[in-house]
């Protein structure tokens, strides 16, 4: 099947389950379950074909260059981003001194910027600031973990400290006034939240020479998805549930309570604990379009399984193309780093996740590296720097934890 006949079929698959479970939600019966699980089987199956599918069109599309019918350069922002990527991609076979005079002079102006933005020294050879945000990278990181998903992001120039201003409106209201009455007064302070910007490192990765000597090979995107991935992985994780001491505040560490488990329930979550974690959160927040659940996979497949009090479950798939699956109505974000169900787990979020700020800093560092330690393996080493922070700027209670009992 192609992918459109790929989202057909899930698209009529997801309105017959959508039907059977309105035309039934008032009169539940184990043969409606029956078939409900079929149907949702089914569902799981496609969009795994359809997952990877998605995923050969992105490589494809990502090692494509858009060119005209003639072959030329559509246009003079196109000729530009030709010609850094040409730079970039001689830079990565040949090192520095495989380019011409030019090409080095404009190397080492970018290298300054960055020296001085990231007060470290840099090497005269073999740093080079990559073009349009680490040459994909950062939009590739779209593509993993979750938090990029749903919270708001910011890229900015520099990693100067940017302050947010806060302050929690929830409770304020106004008042009836007689005529000639003097009104009252309720001040409203604010605060501030500081988003700096931490130094990532890829590690370094090794490529053998004949990948540098091969033109065939996609090096740029080969280059950039493995160091895409793992500055993902660690951002993404901090994002998550870092402590916010040398490292960004993650959305579970900043998180406010709103469920704490019954007793008994050291890995195990209920429809009125769900029902109870989305009250918690104010509906100020819950009416926004950016409202939802963050979890873990494995959260997911125990959630698939709960139904309401009428025995009808909570999981129901979307049905048009890009409309999302949801529980108790709501969208949900799978996210790796959230922690699974277990004894004092804060493993269920619920909120807006847009009061999340995520900031990265554009100018990012690749190295070249021609050492011993790599030459005499037959390779070239390459490691990326860069910058990010994260944190929740919200002090209402936008997004709030649901936690496993202790035992």
């Amino acid at each position: 099947m192609t992918i459109q006949q790929m989202r057909e079929k899930r698209k009529a698959l997801a309105m017959a389950l959508r039907n059977l479970h309105d035309k039934y939600q008032n009169a539940w019966k184990p043969e409606h379950q029956k078939e409900y699980d079929r149907l949702a089987n089914e569902i799981g199956e496609v969009d795994a074909m359809i997952d990877r599918e998605e995923e050969i069109l992105r490589v494809e599309a990502a090692a494509k260059i858009a060119r005209d019918h003639n072959g030329a350069v559509a246009d003079r922002a196109g000729v530009d981003a030709e010609r850094e990527r040409a730079l970039y991609n001689r830079f990565l076979r040949n090192g520095f001194q495989g380019l011409s005079p030019e090409e080095q002079a404009e190397l080492r102006e970018r290298q300054a910027v960055v020296r001085n933005e990231m007060s470290t020294g840099v090497p005269a050879e073999g740093g080079y600031t990559v073009p349009r945000g680490f040459g994909g990278l950062l939009e590739a990181m779209k593509a993993f973990g979750g938090m990029r998903e749903v919270a708001s992001v910011v890229q900015t120039s520099t990693g100067a400290p940017i302050d947010f201003a806060t302050t929690d409106a929830t409770s304020e209201e106004g008042e009836i006034v007689g005529e000639n009455t003097e009104v009252s007064r309720q001040d409203f302070g604010f605060g501030t939240k500081s988003i700096g910007a931490f130094l990532y490192s890829s590690k370094d990765l090794a490529v053998p020479f004949s990948l540098l000597q091969d033109n065939a090979v996609d090096l740029e995107s080969h280059i950039n998805g493995r160091l895409a991935q793992r500055i993902h992985r660690i951002t993404n994780r901090h994002f998550t549930v870092g402590t916010g001491v040398g490292q960004p505040e993650g959305i579970v560490t900043a998180a406010a309570e709103g469920v704490v488990a019954a007793e008994g329930q050291v890995d195990s979550i209920t429809y009125e604990d769900l029902v109870d974690l989305e009250h918690s959160v104010d509906p100020a927040y819950r009416s926004s379009g950016s409202c939802g659940f963050m979890f873990h996979d494995s959260t997911l497949k125990s959630l698939k399984k709960l139904k309401d009090t009428q025995d009808r479950p909570l999981w129901l798939p979307g049905v048009a193309q890009g409309e999302p699956d949801t529980i108790l109505r709501y969208r949900y974000t799978i996210n790796q780093h959230m922690p699974e169900m277990a004894a004092g787990a804060k493993s269920v979020l619920f909120g807006d996740f847009k009061h999340y700020q995520i900031r990265d800093v554009m100018q990012v560092m690749l190295f070249r590296m021609t050492d011993s330690a790599f030459t005499r393996r037959g390779q070239v080493g390459f490691l990326a720097f860069s910058r990010h922070d994260g944190r929740l700027l919200d002090v209402g209670g936008a997004v709030k934890y649901f936690q496993n009992a202790e035992s």
